[in-house]
């Protein structure tokens, strides 16, 4: 552990933002506002403080103005002192105010001063305050881009939702310490920078000095000295306004810097290179703005943007405000759950490192515990669009990810280890600053070479960056366990993902003691030695453990992890016991249960030959009334691989949400593909064994839910990226 190690602390997405009348609320959508229970689940993390909201728009309502509701926040607060745990108080976060005000409004900045002393007299233990998250950053999304609300897209609103902000603090922070004198203002803003090509040099000087305003003018380093002295009072600043901020200076306490990926932009005046999305800026020429992870997704290798860590852009606030206490009060990227684990152990060793070296850098905060909802869209509406944070909440309760398993070694440690994070993240490797010369020293170990499955996971594992190696059965047969001994001895894997197995439904009747010898002892062999190991382990079984026949149709629903077996088949009795076997050898074992694939990578899957077949002009028959969960292949790897990093165990559903019939599920696809549905031929169950050839039992009904976790993205989703997919391997590319 460091000798002195930074302090973690953390945070819940908690913006409320105006977008024309309509107010979205962040803790209403996580649930976090009907959830005092969730601070007992973020004290077990070790964090010692906790940004917490007491926001103005929700405090005041529709109730006149100076009447506010501090029920909410009064709970809470009284849970966090018994939890041991400091508050940081939020009172704005990307918002503007009740309706009865605005960034533009003259009086908002004493409207929210009276809303900071009502907060001070009625919470006078409260020592640290944010009276309003990324003054610079609410201000351009509010006055320039035209995001939210006042929604301007000028220079001139620009500033005055800068400056009404800057002053808002300011009185804010007055009126609060005379309350109590001992409070600290913890002013927190997006911090990247630019780069640019030549063309668009001055662009990227005027926002690599931009970035800097709301810090400056809080620090009363606004004059006529100052670079943008002239941009300010020729977009509508007022000098006697700069002359009072800077006579009533009231520099943070502690600088929070909330530093993201897109943080760090690129302008390109080649626009014509770059998908419409990112082309419109305007200065000398016209440019395309865009983040330089997203340049690199665009494939530039000319001018291409230099990869710009944490530990450069703290050093710069260092340099620039010298002495000044540091923490990162956000950190967080949207990704697979490695990389967002790798991008905290990114910040955290830069912090530290900071620290190390005699600077006051003193916290780290993971953002945002409840994940959020509609960041890719800037919360401009409700499009449901999730972004997992430490803890997951879509099945209703926060469930930990891996991220907070992170924080917990971070806050217990001082590091985060995990043998998937010896690779950097994809960040650096595109922007060409990893070395990839060494090889981890624990790969993930996949059978089943030939198979689907197999092949999935070795392309999601080279994309994501994970260290595998991909074995057939002529390398290690899984029944064999001598085999298998030797092969974990030898490779040393930290999860053994299997799938392999027997997996031909009819075939299955005439040789079951060759399906059980796969399907069964393999992966109870597997099991046992992974546990001897202390190994992670990851299996499959099938929708074909249930059996819903004729009769028990009724009152069908999704199958559930709790609902007992009652497989008709060889097929499904050789899974299910599996189950049994492999829980009882490993109990931490991952086993997902799992329906009809499809994908894009493999022509032999239902969806693939029919689409073959109907271009050929053929019919195709399929079951009418045999109905079932289908499962896109790269989701189901992709989120299996994510719950082994969250540390999930025993038996759990991941099927694509919905459910269907083989013939509709058939007809879906031709719609899409412009194809006619009416090709496809609908049969009963019982006409499937003289027309299809199909001899094992099926069940008529195997759709699956799950009540453990809802992280499948619905079939038509699923549907549509597959058709994507098909369409670029079509066109070549």
């Amino acid at each position: 552990m460091p000798h002195d190690p930074i302090e973690v602390w953390g945070g819940v997405e908690c913006t409320v933002n105006r977008v024309g009348d309509q107010f979205f609320n962040q803790c209403e959508r996580n649930g976090h506002d009907l959830r005092d229970e969730d601070l007992e689940l973020f004290a077990e993390l070790g964090i010692k403080k906790l940004r917490q909201p007491v926001i103005w728009e929700l405090a005041q309502g529709e109730n006149p103005d100076g009447v506010y509701d501090f029920s909410w926040p009064e709970k809470r607060l009284q849970k966090l002192a018994e939890l041991g745990i400091e508050p940081i108080a939020g009172l704005v976060h990307h918002g503007s105010g009740p309706r009865t005000t605005s960034l533009v409004d003259p009086e908002f900045p004493a409207q929210l001063a009276r809303y900071a002393r009502a907060v001070a007299e009625k919470f006078p233990q409260l020592k640290h305050y944010t009276p309003i998250n990324e003054i610079l950053t609410t201000a351009r999304f509010s006055g320039l881009y035209g995001v939210w609300y006042p929604h301007g897209t000028d220079n001139f609103t620009f500033i005055r939702c800068l400056l009404g902000e800057v002053m808002g603090t300011i009185l804010a922070m007055k009126e609060i310490r005379k309350i109590n004198p001992e409070a600290k203002l913890v002013q927190t803003d997006d911090l990247g920078r630019a780069q640019g090509t030549d063309p668009v040099r001055v662009q990227v000087e005027f926002e690599n000095e931009r970035r800097w305003l709301g810090w400056d003018l809080l620090f009363g380093k606004v004059d006529p000295s100052h670079a943008l002295w002239d941009f300010l009072l020729g977009a509508g600043a007022k000098r006697e306004e700069l002359d009072w901020i800077r006579e009533n200076p009231c520099p943070p306490d502690i600088i929070g810097v909330n530093h993201y990926l897109l943080s760090n932009r690129f302008l390109d005046h080649r626009e014509d290179l770059y998908p419409p999305c990112y082309r419109g800026g305007r200065s000398v020429v016209p440019y395309a703005d865009l983040g330089i992870t997203q340049a690199y997704e665009c494939g530039i290798t000319e001018f291409k943007p230099r990869y710009i860590g944490p530990e450069e852009i703290l050093r710069e606030v260092i340099e620039r405000y010298p002495g000044t206490e540091i923490a990162v009060t956000e950190a967080h990227i949207d990704g697979k759950r490695e990389q967002q684990m790798r991008w905290l152990k990114e910040v955290a060793e830069a912090a530290q490192k900071l620290k190390d070296e005699g600077h006051r850098v003193v916290a780290v905060t993971p953002w945002s515990f409840l994940g959020s909802f509609d960041w890719n869209s800037l919360c401009r509406d409700n499009r449901g669009y999730y972004e997992t944070g430490v803890f997951d909440i879509r099945a209703g309760l926060p469930r930990p990810t891996g991220l907070a398993k992170a924080v917990h070694q971070l806050a217990h440690t001082g590091r985060i280890d995990h043998p998937a994070l010896e690779r950097p993240g994809w960040w650096r490797v595109r922007g060409g600053e990893a070395d990839l010369s060494s090889t981890p020293k624990r790969p993930i170990l996949i059978t089943g070479a030939t198979g689907t499955l197999g092949r999935a996971y070795a392309r999601v594992c080279q994309e994501r960056g994970l260290e595998y190696v991909l074995i057939s059965r002529a390398q290690m047969d899984i029944a064999n366990r001598e085999q298998v001994r030797a092969t974990i001895e030898n490779l040393r894997p930290w999860l053994v993902i299997n799938s392999a197995g027997f997996v031909r439904i009819d075939d299955a009747e005439k040789d079951p003691n060759r399906a059980f010898r796969e399907n069964t002892i393999g992966s109870e062999t597997l099991a046992q030695e992974c546990e001897r190991l202390g190994v992670l382990y990851l299996t499959f079984s099938t929708d074909h453990v249930f059996g819903l026949v004729d009769g028990l149709l009724d009152n069908r629903r999704p199958f559930v992890e709790t609902d007992g077996v009652s497989p008709l088949s060889v097929y499904g009795r050789s899974k299910a016991e599996m189950e049994r076997r492999v829980l009882n050898a490993q109990p931490n074992s991952l086993i997902v249960r799992t329906s009809s694939f499809f994908g894009p990578w493999d022509e032999s899957n239902f969806i693939r030959q029919t689409l073959i077949r109907l271009r050929n002009g053929e019919k195709v028959k399929a079951s009418e009334d045999n109905v079932m969960s289908p499962t896109y292949v790269p989701d189901l790897a992709h989120t299996s691989l994510d719950l082994i990093f969250d540390g999930l165990t025993g038996i759990v559903h991941l099927s694509n949400e919905g459910e269907v019939s083989w013939a509709e599920f058939g007809r879906q696809a031709a719609r899409r593909f412009d194809l006619n549905p009416d090709d496809i031929l609908g049969l009963k169950l019982h006409e499937l064994p003289s027309e299809l050839g199909y001899t094992a039992p099926r069940p008529q009904y195997s759709a699956l839910s799950s009540h453990r976790v809802k992280v499948m993205p619905c079939l038509e989703d699923a549907l549509e990226r597959y058709q994507y997919e098909i369409t670029q391997q079509e066109e070549g590319k």
